[in-house]
């Protein structure tokens, strides 16, 4: 994150070099959570699991902590323009990499489950879905990083892509509970997954929102595709 200048405090300048060195620690952190809490699910990888749910603790303490951090800044310092801008962001961020450390918790609580054959079958028909938002996840954490809007245009628009592979999951599964509703309480574990999996992929697409809003100054949730074409065609054919 070098994308904001020095001040004339050389204080506030290592206050927000501090802040920014945790938001990269706990995005970092968040990202393993998450591409552990996929393995567990296709390996049944118990330990891991239990590792996992234990390191949630360290996310939501990280969020209170940079949290705070960022408060004191506001109170202290009283920034204006971008670098207020950036605080806000961060303080935006920390809250969507704690909702995806909670998905991952939520994975591996259903990891941890003795499954049947069967049940292990349809947890691994996840793998897809599982792999393409943990790409997701990385790539939207390196443009903010580097706060690049080329790089988070095309992060948001992945989430249509995972959204369709969810839709092709949930067809799946509705086909198998109508050819054998015993398979039902199976499918609905796997539901769960795949829901949490879905819900990641969305944060995703927030934080290249935030990305959005940092570089250009506006507030892009929930515009629609129009305003995305737009902000594409810009990136094309630069003015």
């Amino acid at each position: 994150m070098d994308y904001l200048g020095k001040h004339i405090s050389g204080q506030y300048d290592a206050d927000l070099a501090h802040i920014r060195r945790e938001v990269m620690t706990m995005g970092g952190l968040v990202e393993q959570q998450f591409s552990h809490a996929i393995r567990t699910l296709l390996e049944h990888d118990v330990e891991l699991a239990e590792q996992v749910i234990a390191g949630d603790q360290k996310v939501n303490q990280m969020e209170v902590a940079i949290d705070e951090a960022c408060v004191k800044i506001i109170a202290k310092r009283q920034p204006t323009a971008s670098d207020l801008r950036l605080i806000m962001v961060i303080l935006k961020l920390i809250a969507e990499l704690e909702r995806i450390g909670d998905s991952a918790e939520a994975i591996c609580r259903i990891a941890k489950q003795d499954f049947t054959p069967e049940q292990l079958s349809l947890l691994t028909s996840l793998e897809t879905m599982g792999n393409s938002v943990m790409k997701m996840l990385k790539d939207v954490l390196d443009a903010f990083t580097r706060m690049d809007m080329d790089a988070a245009l095309t992060v948001y628009l992945e989430d249509k892509r995972i959204a369709q592979k969810y839709d092709l999951v949930i067809r799946q599964m509705m086909t198998f509970m109508m050819e054998d509703p015993r398979s039902i309480p199976n499918i609905l574990i796997a539901l769960n997954c795949a829901r949490s999996i879905m819900r990641v992929s969305s944060r995703c697409q927030n934080i290249s929102e935030l990305v959005f809003y940092f570089v250009k100054g506006q507030d892009y949730r929930h515009v629609g595709d129009d305003v995305i074409e737009k902000l594409l065609k810009e990136r094309e054919n630069p003015a």
